[in-house]
This record gives structure tokens, sequence and C-alpha cells, in this order.
């Protein structure tokens, strides 16, 4: 019996659009449901057959893969299948505009995240500022999409990407080296925005830890047991880390400067009352496209 998709039962070998739907059957086959578990399977051979992204896919769907493609997606399958994220399985991800190194020493980038840099690159503080912050950069996903966007357009923009984590600030460092971007984006470990220099930031942003202790035990396994804790644990009410950011931005931030959180979708009453009574004004709270809350951002007076 074959153990797993990209098996060969006898015969011609088979295309990547057989190995496609194979592997889309054999993971609905083990719970996955099924349009999640066909848009996995078109990651992984549109990955092995070198393309970026799944355009193109069904143009070269009839094509014959060569063995070591063949025994990539076999590996790639059973880890997959096994419950290990796709990310983690490929090593690399998009964000925004930008192509990431991911592992388990940081979250992986989600589009939500991606929500917050386009909130920021719409925001009128993106159009002067020269100094930022990323708190809890992880694989310095926000950082250096902004990096990269400020070095499109022209503008002297240039980023803290601050971690606690000795091993996300190393995936942060790599991921800054591969972009190219190590003249405007500075990896530093530290805690919160406790280290930056006072009134030296145009912005601070952050998708800090923001889960209650009590809840990431209840998260999927795809998440709790693969995605560190640390970048998921916001203490007992999830703002913890939100809370002390807040107090450390108001010493970080100039005058007039604003302060940009991703929050979890019960958080915005609890955010926006932290935020303003450390004096930041007009404070707001945006959804995300699902209509749930998921930013939240205010100026430092």
């Amino acid at each position: 019996m074959p153990t797993c998709p990209s098996d060969r039962a006898g015969g011609a070998p088979p295309t990547f659009g057989q190995l496609l739907a194979r592997g889309a059957d054999w993971l609905a086959r083990k719970g996955w449901p099924a349009d999640e578990a066909r848009t996995v399977a078109e990651t992984l051979v549109s990955e092995a057959m070198g393309l970026r992204g799944r355009a193109g896919l069904a143009l070269r769907a009839g094509e014959t893969p060569g063995a070591a493609q063949v025994e990539a997606l076999r590996g790639w399958f059973g880890r997959v299948g096994r419950g290990e994220p796709v990310q983690y399985v490929l090593g690399r991800w998009p964000f925004f505009s930008v192509e990431l190194r991911v592992s388990p020493a940081a979250l992986i980038p989600r589009p939500e995240t991606e929500g917050l840099v386009e909130r920021i690159l719409a925001h009128p503080v993106w159009g002067g500022a020269r100094q930022a912050a990323d708190i809890g950069t992880g694989t310095g996903a926000i950082a250096i999409a902004l990096a990269a966007e400020a070095r499109r357009q022209g503008r002297p923009l240039r980023l803290a990407a601050v971690d606690v984590s000795p091993e996300a600030l190393a995936l942060a460092r790599a991921n800054v080296a591969d972009n190219r971007l190590g003249d405007r984006v500075d990896c530093v470990e530290g805690t919160g925005a406790a280290g930056l220099p006072p009134g030296s930031c145009d912005f601070i942003v952050s998708n800090p830890p923001y889960i209650a202790s009590a809840e990431v035990d209840a998260l999927p396994p795809l998440i709790r047991a693969h995605e560190p804790r640390l970048a998921l644990d916001g203490g007992p009410d999830g703002l913890g880390v939100i809370a002390q950011i807040v107090l450390d931005a108001t010493q970080a931030l100039r005058p007039g400067g604003w302060l940009f959180f991703e929050i979890g979708e019960d958080q915005g009453l609890s955010v926006r009352r932290l935020m303003e009574r450390a004096g930041f004004a007009e404070v707001a709270v945006a959804p995300d496209l699902a209509g749930h809350d998921r930013y939240a951002e205010g100026r430092l007076p």
C-alpha cells in the first residue's frame, strides 16, 4: 500500500498534476478539509516545480517530475500529514512583498499581520517617518516589509527590529540579509521597547503575544505543538506584554509619534483603555477582513 501520495502504483511515472490530486486526496483522508487539503497540495507541488506561488501550476500540470522532485514531495507530504505546518516544512514563506525564512524559532507570518503593514503604509505618519521600531519582530516580517517598501519609495526610514529571543533574532538577521536590508534594519535583542532611546521613534509597531495563558493550551495542535509559546502567551489576561509596550512607548516615541498593535479579537476595548490611560490620543481600534477587532493605534501628544 502506498505510504505517501508520491508513491507509484505501477506503470508510467506520475505527472505533477497527478501528484497534486493524490496529495490532496491523501491529506483529506487524514482528516484535512477538502479545500484546505487542495491548497496545501498545490503549495507543495508548486514549490517542487520551482514556481513562485501557485500561478502557472495548471499550465504545467502535465509535466513529469524528476526523481529528486518526487523524493522532496514524498518527504514534504509526510511531514505535513504528521501535523507539521506547511510553512515550516518548506522553510520559506511570502509575506507582503518579501519572502522570509521561517522556523519554529518564530511565529509564522500571517495575512492579519500583512493588514497591519498596510495600515501603516496608508497612515499619515508614514510620509515623514525616519526612525521606527518593530517590537517582538520574530522573523522580522513587519520591519522587513516596511523597510522594503521604504526602499522602493526612496524614503530614508530605518527600523529597529527588537526581540527577546536570540533564536528569533538570528532568523530575523538572516531575513534582513536575504532581502539586502542591512542598511535599513537593525536587529536588537531586548524586552519590549524599554531599550530604545528616549524620543527616538516616529512610530512603533508590534504584533505581540496576546493570547491568555490559559487559552494557549487550547489552540489547534498545528499552532500549539510547533510555534513558540513565548510568541503566543500574553500572560493571564493576554494583555501583559501589550501593557508594557504601551508604557515603554510613552518614552521611546517622539511627541506626535504613533503606536500600532495587532491585538486579539476580544481585546479592542481593553487595549483602547490601556492606551488612553497612558496618555495616547486619537486611539482607534479597527477590524480585520473577517470583521474582528484586530488593530489598535494611537498618537502620543
